[in-house]
């Protein structure tokens, strides 16, 4: 199966459990944005919260949860942020 490789860069409660501020991930072509939210929540399940809340960015753009994946794309997840 052919796989493409995203860079995935994380923020507020993405990047306290995860503890970094990106990640490289491999996931199979074709595959939607969605997919990276839902392999970071099987990964660390405490982020499940969020999993109907978080808003998706590819190369700088906010994206549909299932637009496909490139190779080479920037993913953002973008969780609610509080304050004002």
């Amino acid at each position: 199966m052919e796989m493409v490789t995203v860079t995935v860069k994380l923020f507020a409660a993405y990047q306290e459990v995860c503890g970094v501020p990106e990640l490289k991930l491999s996931l199979p072509k074709g595959s939607p944005v969605v997919a990276v939210r839902d392999r970071l929540i099987s990964e660390h399940p405490s982020l499940s919260q969020w999993r109907d809340l978080t808003r998706f960015g590819i190369n700088l753009e906010f994206v549909e949860a299932d637009t496909p994946l490139q190779e080479g794309d920037e993913v953002v997840l973008i969780p609610p942020v509080s304050g004002g």
